[in-house]
This record gives structure tokens, C-alpha cells and sequence, in this order.
């Protein structure tokens, strides 16, 4: 399949956290009629996780056909009573299945399935980083995630689409004695009809997976950061990129463009602030404006260059997602989008960050420079060490198949 071609013609709407995602989402699927296919790293089964199962089983009951793929390491604990429901409706839950558990420690959890996409009736698609917890409401409290998706409708829906099914068919071939096996071959072998024009962005849709798209997102990156003129503003929640982006980066604020970071000012890992002091210097030294966002956990992973081009998804720029999980992006080439995402990039610099500069840092020596120099370059080599211990392809079976999900459990309050 052919990925990361632009394809004109799309409306491109930005979504900013669960209160703009979840109603937007929920009403599309209210008003399915033929077909839902839904992928999500993490599924909690809090007020959130039961709003998307009523939602997915009112549209199995009315005929569409619902296809729920979750990942087996971000979405270990739904309770038998709340898969039952599902599968009582007629949704197809199909497990992400990171692999066996020796002595209960989960190795797989190095190849992850992490993107976050729903298509509905081939005719509205979402991509993004948000998942499917109460945690990205703002009544969560403090640790109430700030993140972002897209809903798109035009011509690039029936990509997505054409993706999803495809992955759906590749995660089912060890189980063809399953008849839907065939309903997505004979899907696979026709191309449907082209989509109409719905706006005027042109958009492309750029995924990463361990066979044919093992760099597209990053190759992405680095060829608008090469092309950018006037600034780059990225925010990410996890930013340790490649030495290649890392040098585009420096070179692009070496020959005079705005480049300004929006990164996670509360890590929820130390080891993750320690790596960070050895980045913000490399970075600082070369003219990189630095911002930590500081009101409540960042989760986001969105870029804008220039006056057209910004990226919206579920990918991180961190060893993980660049190396290792299975992630998917939006990148749009659209002026109204492109400003209003910089208006609301603008605003979060403006209001909930604090900016780094060297002399707030102090310099690096001794101890402090030892840590930060280790953590960095483990960090950094992270994927190649991974990549030393025994794996298998993770595979995408029905959960009544993987024991962590065929095991009752307690049902959990919602």
C-alpha cells in the first residue's frame, strides 16, 4: 500500500482535548450506518471507556459492522462483563497481543500498537494522540491530559480507511479459519470509489510500522524542517529525536528560523527530566527556544512550519515511537488550519509554560553532566538495545483468545 502521497481536497478540523474529541467522535458513530472501525492504544473502562461501549454497541445493534483493535500493553484490564457487552452486540474485539509473559514481565511491550484512529461509514475519519480515559477531561483534575486530533473528511478518508482494513487483514492471518477473513480479502482486492472534494487542504497520511514505513514520520519532519523559512514550533511529550532530526533542527535556528519546543514540564519519569539537561543545552547553544508546558501533563504530538504545513497524530519524537511502536499522523498543508493551530500553540507558550534559557539551567559539570550524558545516550540507543532481546512479531487475535483477557477479572467502578 502506498503511504505519505498528498492527496487535495480535505476538510481538516483541529480537535483540543477530550471535551472538543469525545462529542465529536461519539455523535459520528451515533450516526453510523454500514461500518465502524476504531483503533486505540489505551481503552479504560471509566465513564469515558463506557460512553465509547454504549456508543459502539447502539451501532452494532442498528447493522453496522464495529471492529474495536486495542493494544494488548496500554489496555490490559477490561473486565469479562464489559467484553461480553460488546461482543453480545456484535463488536469484534481484537487484541494488539504484545506476547507471552515470562514470570509475569510483559518484553513485548517494546512493540506497541499505538495509534489512535476511527473511521466511520468510509466517510469521516480521526486521527491523533487522545485515547479513550477520563484522564483527558479537564474535571480529571491536575493530571488531566492536554492533547489533540483531527476529524477529516474528503479524499483522504478513503486511505484511512483502506489502511485500517488492511491492518485488520494482516493482524487476522494466523486466524482465516475466521469468515471475516474473507469479507476483508475480497475489501482488500476492489478499489473503492474515489472520495469528493470536501476543503481545500491538501493532506497526506504518514503511519510507522516495523516492515515498509519504518521512518516515514521522522522523514517527514525532517524534510519540512529543511524547507522551513520563518519557524517551527513543535510540541511533543516526549522529545529525544534522532541525531538527524536533532541536527536539522539546530541548523534550521543557525540560519535564522523561530524554532521553539513546547515540551512536558512534569515528566512522569525522573530518568526523563535527567536526559532532558544534556538536550536543552545542545539545544539552547544553537538558538532553539525551549518551553515547558507546566498547567497539567502534555500528551500532545503536533508541529506546524511556516505559514502551511503542520502534523497532528499519535506519534511522539522519542526512541519509542520513531523506532519501535506502531504510530500514524496526519500532516496537512492548509493556511486557516496551519493558524489556527499556531494560535492555540501560541496561547499555551503565552499562558501554561515556562520558558528555559541557559542561565536558568546553570552548566553542566561534574556529576550532573555524567547523569545527564549516560541517560541521554541510553535514551537515545534505547531502540538497538531492545532490539537484543528475544521478541516475535506481535499478532492481532480476538481477546477471548489472549489469556490476560479471557481471565474474569473484577469489574472496575466506572
Amino acid at each position: 500500500m502506498s503511504h505519505g502521497r498528498w492527496i487535495p481536497g480535505n476538510d481538516i478540523r483541529l480537535l483540543e482535548n477530550g471535551e472538543e474529541f469525545y462529542p465529536r467522535v461519539f455523535a459520528c458513530i451515533a450516526n453510523a450506518k454500514t461500518e465502524v472501525v476504531l483503533e486505540t492504544f489505551i481503552l479504560f473502562e471509566d465513564k469515558v471507556g463506557l460512553q465509547l461501549q454504549e456508543a459502539l454497541v447502539a451501532a452494532a445493534k442498528r447493522g453496522a459492522q464495529v471492529d474495536l483493535t486495542i493494544d494488548g500493553w496500554g489496555s490490559p484490564s477490561l473486565s469479562q462483563h464489559y467484553q461480553q457487552v460488546l461482543r453480545d452486540a456484535g463488536v469484534r474485539l481484537h487484541v494488539f497481543d504484545p506476547g507471552p509473559r515470562p514470570f509475569g514481565w510483559r518484553p513485548q511491550f517494546f512493540h506497541r500498537m499505538h495509534r489512535k484512529i476511527v473511521v466511520v461509514d468510509r466517510e469521516v475519519a480521526f486521527v491523533g494522540g487522545i485515547n479513550y480515559s477520563a484522564d483527558h477531561l479537564g474535571d480529571f483534575g491536575p493530571e488531566a491530559k492536554q492533547d489533540y486530533a483531527v476529524e477529516i473528511r474528503g479524499p483522504l478518508v478513503a486511505e484511512i480507511h483502506r489502511f485500517v482494513h488492511t491492518s485488520l487483514a494482516q493482524g487476522q492471518r494466523y486466524m482465516r479459519q475466521h469468515r471475516q477473513w474473507w469479507r476483508w480479502r475480497k475489501q482488500l482486492r476492489t478499489t473503492p470509489a474515489a472520495l469528493p472534494a470536501a476543503g481545500g487542504a491538501d493532506a497526506l497520511f504518514a503511519v510507522r510500522d516495523n516492515n515498509s514505513h519504518v521512518n516515514d514520520i521522522e522523514r517527514h519532519y525532517r524534510i519540512a524542517i529543511r524547507a522551513a523559512k520563518k519557524r517551527i514550533v513543535i510540541a511533543n511529550a516526549y522529545f529525544f529525536p534522532g541525531y538527524r532530526l536533532m541536527k536539522e533542527l539546530r541548523r534550521a535556528a543557525r540560519r535564522g528560523v523561530d524554532v521553539r519546543l513546547i515540551l512536558q514540564g512534569q515528566p512522569d519519569m525522573a530518568f526523563v527530566k535527567t536526559a532532558a539537561m544534556m538536550l536543552y543545552h545542545h539545544l539552547l547553544k544553537s538558538d532553539v527556544r525551549i518551553y515547558e508546558y507546566c498547567d497539567r501533563p502534555l500528551h500532545g504530538k503536533v508541529a506546524l512550519m511556516d505559514d502551511e504545513w503542520s502534523t497532528v497524530g499519535s506519534s511522539n519524537l522519542d526512541p519509542m515511537s520513531l523506532a519501535l511502536n506502531l504510530e500514524a499522523n496526519v500532516v496537512i498543508r492548509d493556511r486557516a488550519f496551519n493558524a489556527l493551530l499556531s494560535e492555540r500553540l501560541d496561547k499555551l507558550m503565552c499562558h501554561s509554560c515556562n520558558q528555559v534559557t541557559l542561565e536558568g539551567m546553570g552548566e553542566l559539570k561534574g556529576w550532573s553532566l555524567v547523569h545527564s550524558f549516560l541517560a541521554y545516550h541510553f535514551t537515545r540507543r534505547y531502540p538497538q538495545i531492545a532490539s537484543w532481546l528475544p521478541s516475535r512479531l506481535p499478532r492481532l487475535l480476538p481477546a477471548s483468545l489472549i489469556p490476560a483477557f479471557a481471565t474474569p477479572k473484577d469489574d472496575r467502578d466506572p
